[in-house]
């Protein structure tokens, strides 16, 4: 993720951008023209960020009632995104079903402990055609990421593949225009094409699929050798005359990058803003569609209210499968071009949960979807092989550990933060810290407290080794600066007990940490302090470029190992509700 220097009136032109309604259906877009030929009607089903969601992951979807008010409707599960697929299809005679990236990786333990070959597994059940890569392809390296297109059962990681079965690949496509080698080639193909009809009614949809372009920021670099991520729009722009030459009537671009609303709405544009919009507004204005993902966000946009001359689509459904996007393209075989388009969102009602104590109970205000029986067996033979794994009881909180909310690791970052700190007190850490975005999800007990190794493992999906190195308490500084520049979204690293820190936005960027603590002292710019991260950030990942110095590193145990020996070394243990970035007040 980038943080949005576009500028204040774009944004505002965006906040227009909600759609509007025929009999409950957005409806986006140019109208067909009197007297035109009868267009070829095609269904495009969209998803993006399933990451290994094959349970429901008791979350809903907040959803406008009708009557004004707003209710959450639980969605998501492998066997339910099935049925909803299929339901959609129905719909249509001629359908193509698509991802925008983040298929795989932070995902749910009965996917990750198998190397997410369950994840692939379902998206070949469910019939998925093509898909963008994201950022989280790339985080076991790019050879795994090519097994996972191609099969077998070669071992790339620590974990061992083909656990379950022979692993045969995906029966799906991944795009990646902008992701090259070192000779200038793709690591997988630029684009794709699918027909519809024969004769005079044939109709062609040409797809572009890309991640974006700061994934090199986000993924471990020894894990892509001499690959990188180029410009995503002008990679769009070299390949939409090809695609024309090529025979397609329409454009449909696959991105892993996004943006979002304010209010939430699955099928609104309200308030729109994102480090998707630059792309936006540099792109060939042929571009039909664009499905979009990264920011686990849903959104249905008409680009049309803010540039007439580029009245493309703009989609997302969210997060883990609890969304998809009913895409509907009119094209006109004659012309060669769309000549109507409309899009919304789906809820993949599914079953309800309990949350804090209180059920989410089903909507009858939306369908509710049965799981797809095939489906629902494929998951129960990795889920009860996981279950071993999954159900072991790690030890118990006295309360919820919430995630925080924008740039924040909130009480559960807290808690993740201090478990790193004991975990390496003997490689001598003074302070640890957790980037907000490794937050994965909050840690949910049972009633009396209890938490699974699956519930941790939500929270800690990565798999990353604890580093501690020396740093100075200038170069502290310097590290917590990066999550307040120009170049990424503004994230607050999460210190560890006893460790805080103020900060202050009024000031120029590489100034805005106005003052740091360590139990009650101010820290010394000179001074010398053991540090705790992770692998990841050590890697420069979340631009986090400066914990690199690695000065007398010593390598620990795994992130989740260290969350799990500190639940368990209290009972029940306390969970930090403390703020430990604090926006500066008048006294500093």
């Amino acid at each position: 993720m980038k943080r949005l220097l576009f500028g204040f009136i774009c944004a505002l032109a965006l906040s227009g951008c909600a759609a509007t309604y025929d009999h409950g259906t957005p409806t986006l877009g140019d109208k067909p023209p009197a007297g035109a030929s009868a267009p070829v009607t095609v269904g495009i089903i969209a998803l993006n960020d399933f990451h290994g969601a094959l349970e429901p992951p008791n979350q809903s979807v907040l959803a406008d009632s009708g009557d004004g008010h707003l209710v959450q409707v639980p969605a998501g599960g492998a066997a339910w995104l099935a049925s909803a697929v299929d339901t959609l299809r129905r719909e249509y005679a001629d359908s193509v079903t698509v991802a925008a990236g983040d298929l795989i990786s932070a995902s749910q333990v009965s996917s990750s402990i198998f190397l997410d070959e369950p994840a692939i597994g379902v998206m070949n059940r469910i019939g998925l055609d093509f898909s963008a890569v994201g950022n989280h392809e790339f985080d076991s390296g790019s050879d795994e990421l090519l097994r996972k297109q191609n099969g077998g059962c070669a071992k790339y990681t620590q974990r061992q593949p083909c656990q379950v079965e022979q692993f045969g690949g995906a029966k799906f496509q991944y795009l990646a225009a902008s992701t090259h080698r070192a000779d200038g080639s793709t690591i997988f193909p630029a684009t794709g094409l699918k027909s519809f009809g024969t004769g005079a009614a044939k109709v062609t949809i040409g797809f572009i699929g890309l991640t974006l372009k700061g994934t090199k920021d986000l993924v471990p670099a020894a894990g892509i050798p001499g690959i990188t991520f180029a410009d995503e729009a002008d990679t769009i722009n070299a390949l939409v005359p090809k695609l024309k030459d090529e025979g397609a009537d329409a454009i449909v671009v696959l991105i892993h990058q996004g943006g979002h609303t304010d209010p939430p709405d699955p099928n609104g544009c309200s308030g729109f803003t994102g480090d998707i919009l630059p792309i936006l507004a540099r792109l060939d204005p042929r571009v039909d569609v664009v499905v979009s993902g990264h920011t686990h966000w849903a959104y249905v946009c008409n680009y049309g209210d803010v540039d007439p001359s580029r009245p493309f689509l703009l989609t997302s459904a969210g997060v883990y499968g609890e969304l998809l996007t009913d895409i509907t393209l009119s094209i006109d075989p004659a012309a060669g071009r769309v000549v109507a388009k409309r899009a919304h969102n789906v809820i993949v009602q599914s079953r309800p949960y309990v949350a804090s104590r209180s059920e989410i109970p089903n909507s009858p205000l939306f369908p509710q979807f049965t799981p797809r029986p095939d489906v629902t067996d494929y998951v129960k033979l990795y889920t009860d092989r996981a279950a071993s794994v999954a159900l072991r009881p790690v030890g118990r909180i006295a309360q919820a550990a919430l995630k925080g909310v924008g740039p924040d690791g909130g009480p559960a970052g807290n808690l993740i933060a201090d478990a790193d700190l004991a975990a390496t007190r003997p490689a001598g850490a003074q302070i640890a810290f957790i980037n907000p975005f490794g937050v994965r999800a909050a840690l949910q007990p049972t009633a009396d407290g209890t938490l699974t190794f699956g519930d941790i493992y939500k929270t800690q999906p990565f798999g990353d080794s604890l580093i501690t190195q020396t740093m100075t308490g200038a170069e502290l500084k310097a590290v917590l600066e990066q999550g307040f520049d120009n170049d990424g979204p503004e994230q607050h690293l999460t210190g560890s007990m006893g460790f805080r820190y103020w900060y202050d936005n009024s000031r120029p960027a590489g100034d805005r940490i106005v003052r740091m603590e360590l139990d009650g002292k101010p820290i010394d710019p000179g001074a010398d302090y053991r540090v705790t991260t992770d692998t990841y950030l050590v890697g420069g990942g979340d631009t986090f470029t400066l914990f690199g110095t690695q000065r007398g590193a010593v390598t620990g145990i795994k992130d989740i190992e260290a969350l799990e020996a500190w639940i368990k070394g209290e009972t029940p243990r306390a969970v930090p509700q403390e703020e430990r970035a604090i926006a500066a007040g008048p006294a500093h």
